[in-house]
């Protein structure tokens, strides 16, 4: 599966790719940064409440950023759609404030581990191949 890099402005591009989260029978469309610096998938808070999670029903887990500080996270397993590929049981953390960027991030755990990851910057482009 080939996607191409989002533009942000005339000099920002970012391998920010389409998928659907999915909980039972509800499903949601968001956007996410392909990060290999991301240890696990990590979105915003309110996708949990969209598909019906009680967010603090979660196993809570802290993570830091580029800032240093840290901040707290509710783990869920969920199910991922990605280029119309279904996964179950994939562990996704929700974070409240990371909305503010428009997307949230997939990483190693629950992304990497499915994926073998082609980043190709002069084509725009990334590639996503099935282990």
């Amino acid at each position: 599966m080939k996607f191409k890099y989002k533009k942000y402005g005339p000099y920002v591009l970012r391998p920010v790719i389409p998928v659907e989260i999915i909980y039972k029978d509800k499903s949601v469309p968001y956007e996410v940064l392909v990060d290999s610096g991301s240890d696990i998938n990590i979105l915003d808070a309110q996708i949990a409440g969209v598909l019906g999670l009680n967010l603090y029903d979660g196993k809570q887990a802290e993570v830091a950023g580029v800032t240093g500080v840290e901040e707290v996270f509710y783990v869920h397993e969920l199910g991922i759609n990605v280029g119309g590929h279904l996964f179950e049981k994939i562990e996704i953390g929700f974070l409240e404030k990371i909305g503010q960027y428009g997307y949230g991030i997939v990483g190693q755990k629950g992304f990497f581990d499915i994926f073998v990851v082609k980043f190709d910057l002069k084509k725009e482009e990334i590639e996503l191949k099935l282990r």
